[in-house]
């Protein structure tokens, strides 16, 4: 036989023989056999952590023996090493307050212990003072902190610290502005990367912002927010030992029913992803748009050949890292809508669609983190200005005009403009031939480089 019996309050069932989970979790792999995704292993880990703390305070404050108590420590910590993965099966899709996820948890950890020749029970031991419904969304967001602050902000300030090198290393190339994808005034190479750089930078302060909230914990409201069977003592002991193993700074939420039913900043924390997307689909577009070509595009810059583009047209290179931090910053964008329609459902005393929004907050700060490192390292590394290009843009266009608005006015302008573009001739020639401008008043008073604001 393959397998062997295991009970809870519903009587038994079979699971397999080398499986560390229990009845639970056997029974929520019969009954949502759905889809491909799984709940994430870094809530896994997050779950476990939280498991560890509150055996420690579980112990402190007398209510658990030493020896139940390291036993569920230390199958905590090899579950936070990743030592046993394989044992967390559950579908993504199963009940919205991830109840069979928690018991899963604690189910592995009772197993774990007993190799250890301690009887832990899953409810009774490891559940101790606790309900899914304030260790879920627990474990959301001491999962949210630690892949933001651990991960995602380092590679944040990667992509700042590269934007800037390439700020220093094209100050005084200028190129053509461009709006509404139209030819504008001149504009420096470097003013143009500060753009993306300080859409990093906002991104990243914003991120930093919503992390005040998510570091509020509901721990301790238990089953609906009254905090049912987790004392006081309980609750401040456990917040010290987390913040120890984190080496954070984690608060109990002062309201336990919103932070049960309330999802609000989970839902803040996904709209600043959402930003840092956005400003990296504009970053990577607007990078793909200037290496276009190379000989019927912009050709403004060359970006790194990292691979053959196509499969018929040899020597094709494409912006293959633009393009996969479009569809990252795409799917961020979808993730927070998921999250926000969760968010809204938290009906009377719990939200029972965590399961969800966990599922795309973590794989949206999961992408950021691989997106923008990757496009890093292989892209945004490697730009180079073409700067004969460049120049001939800014010669060419008829926006310089513009610098000639204090002298000749609007009107007079925009007929120079036309005559430019109509008769195919340079702007200058156009402006010496409407009579309204001289050819050494053209020269002294369009001059690109005094056109930057600067």
């Amino acid at each position: 036989m393959n397998d062997r019996i295991e009970k809870d309050s519903m009587g038994e069932v079979r699971v397999p023989k080398g499986a560390l989970w229990g009845a639970q979790t056997q029974r929520s792999r019969q009954n949502f056999t759905i889809g491909m995704e799984k709940m994430p292993l870094a809530l896994i880990k997050g779950l476990a952590l939280v498991k560890k703390s509150a055996a420690k305070a579980n112990e402190c404050t007398g209510k658990l023996d030493q020896m139940i108590s390291q036993a569920i420590q230390h199958a905590a910590d090899r579950i936070i090493a990743g030592e046993v993965d394989d044992h967390f099966p559950l579908s993504l899709w199963q009940t919205g307050s991830g109840t069979q996820t928690n018991m899963n948890v604690n189910e592995v950890i009772a197993h774990l212990a007993a190799k250890e020749d301690v009887i832990v029970h899953p409810n009774d031991h490891v559940n101790m003072s606790q309900s899914s419904n304030d260790v879920f969304p627990t474990a959301m967001h001491v999962t949210g902190v630690q892949l933001i602050e651990q991960q995602l902000f380092p590679v944040m300030r990667e992509v700042i610290k590269t934007l800037e090198t390439l700020e220093a290393k094209n100050e005084n190339i200028i190129k053509i502005g461009r709006t509404h994808l139209q030819d504008a005034t001149p504009i420096t190479f470097a003013q143009e990367i500060s753009g993306w750089r300080s859409g990093m930078t906002h991104g990243y302060r914003m991120l930093e912002l919503t992390l005040t909230e998510l570091k509020q914990l509901a721990i301790g409201g238990t089953a609906v927010g009254t905090g049912l069977n987790a004392s006081k003592e309980y609750i401040n002991v456990f917040l010290q030992y987390l913040n120890e193993a984190t080496g954070n700074q984690f608060l109990e939420d002062p309201n336990k029913f919103h932070g049960l039913a309330s999802k609000d900043a989970i839902v803040f924390t996904s709209g600043a992803l959402k930003a840092i997307a956005a400003n990296a689909m504009k970053m990577a577009n607007d990078i793909r748009w200037m290496a276009s070509g190379p000989r019927s595009g912009l050709g403004e810059i060359t970006i790194p050949e990292n691979e053959p583009g196509s499969s018929i047209m040899p020597g094709k290179i494409n912006p293959t890292q633009c393009e996969a931090l479009t569809m990252i910053a795409i799917q961020v964008m979808g993730n927070d809508t998921t999250i926000g329609i969760g968010a809204s459902q938290g009906n009377f005393e719990l939200n029972v669609y965590m399961p969800v929004m966990a599922y795309n907050l973590i794989q949206s700060i999961e992408l950021l983190t691989d997106g923008l490192r990757s496009f890093n390292e292989n892209c945004l590394k490697g730009i180079k200005a073409e700067q004969i290009k460049m120049q001939q843009y800014v010669e060419q266009s008829l926006m310089l005009v513009t610098a000639l608005n204090p002298h000749i006015g609007y009107d007079n302008g925009a007929k120079i403009a036309k005559k430019a573009f109509e008769e195919q001739t340079t702007l200058k020639e156009a402006a010496v031939a409407s009579g309204l401008v001289k050819e050494e008043e053209y020269d002294r008073w369009v001059k690109p480089e005094q056109m930057l604001g600067r």
